[in-house]
């Protein structure tokens, strides 16, 4: 018989603290390297170098066996993820840090939405109502009409839906083999979906530029497995809310260290999509069903 470990909440707070710190982080050294290189190749070099951290999981890979379907799917993901990492990098370059972490809250939602679609989820009246209160956070983010929405921002939506995709394919998964496979295999694929791409806009990247895109790749890593000790520390319905932090830490990063307005209005809507997201996440756990809905911190990059 396994022995449940009991809940400690103020560990599960402090390692999602920890794991918005890191993201953040990540955001930061993007931001800071600019255009220098093309974004597509930022993402590829980001994923190269961070196939040093599979290797733990390499003897998990041998021995999963995996079948033509489980490959397909794989791919699929790999494809869709490869696609988002390129659109975040490339919204990150060009808009606001606070408004790249308040858009992708949004990337949680989409993955309600294709439970129901594509998985056979009941969408309740409740969990309807959170997705269209999400998509008025997201209005109140761009406010087309009252400002300039840039191809960022456009990049930015694109992004979460493709994540959103992502993981709802990793939701499968997950069900028939470890999640160390899941999370290496997307590496693999991604770096592979991502090459072509990198090519075609190659730009000899200098040490520091190396430098920095293996420090991404490592405090990413960092990050996910925080957010894992944080998980295993509390219920998801005690993390969920902490991430509100990550917000809040990048809107005070982009104001003091890289000149960015504050815009309450970005603020305002990524505090309305986390609520929804943690109003579906607590539906969820009321329910007692597995949680289909991966926090917003997974969906990092």
């Amino acid at each position: 018989m396994v022995t449940r470990s009991p809940s400690r909440p103020s560990v599960g707070v402090f390692w999602m603290l920890v794991t918005g710190l890191c993201f953040v982080t990540v955001t930061a050294l993007v931001k800071y390297m600019g255009p220098r290189v093309p974004p597509v190749e930022m993402a590829f070099l980001r994923y190269l170098l961070g196939l040093v951290f599979l290797l733990p999981a390499l003897g998990a890979m041998r021995a999963a066996r995996l079948t033509s379907r489980q490959w397909r799917l794989f791919g699929m993901r790999g494809v869709l993820h490869a696609g988002a990492v390129m659109l975040w990098f490339y919204a990150m370059v060009r808009i606001p840090i606070a408004d790249v972490t308040a858009l992708n809250y949004l990337a949680p939602v989409y993955v309600s939405i294709g439970a129901a679609l594509f998985l056979g989820e009941k969408l309740a009246i409740r969990r309807i109502a959170a997705v269209i209160v999400a998509l008025l956070g997201a209005a109140i983010i761009l406010r087309p009409g009252f400002r300039e929405v840039s191809d960022g921002h456009l990049a930015m939506v694109v992004a979460a839906i493709a994540f959103g995709g992502s993981y709802l394919t990793a939701k499968v998964m997950a069900d028939e083999v470890k999640p160390s496979v899941v999370v290496a295999m997307l590496s693999i694929f991604v770096t592979i979906a991502l090459a072509p791409f990198a090519i075609a806009v190659w730009v000899t990247p200098t040490l520091s530029d190396l430098l920095l895109l293996f420090c991404v790749a490592a405090v990413a890593t960092a990050g996910h497995y925080t957010m894992t000790l944080a998980f295993a520390a509390a219920p998801v319905t005690v993390t969920q809310p902490v991430t509100f932090a990550q917000l809040v830490w990048a809107v005070l990063l982009g104001y003091l260290v890289f000149d960015e307005a504050v815009d309450i209005w970005v603020v305002l809507g990524g505090v309305v999509i986390l609520g929804s997201v943690t109003f579906i996440t607590w539906r969820e756990a009321v329910l007692n069903r597995k949680p289909t809905t991966p926090t917003v911190n997974a969906t990092k990059v």
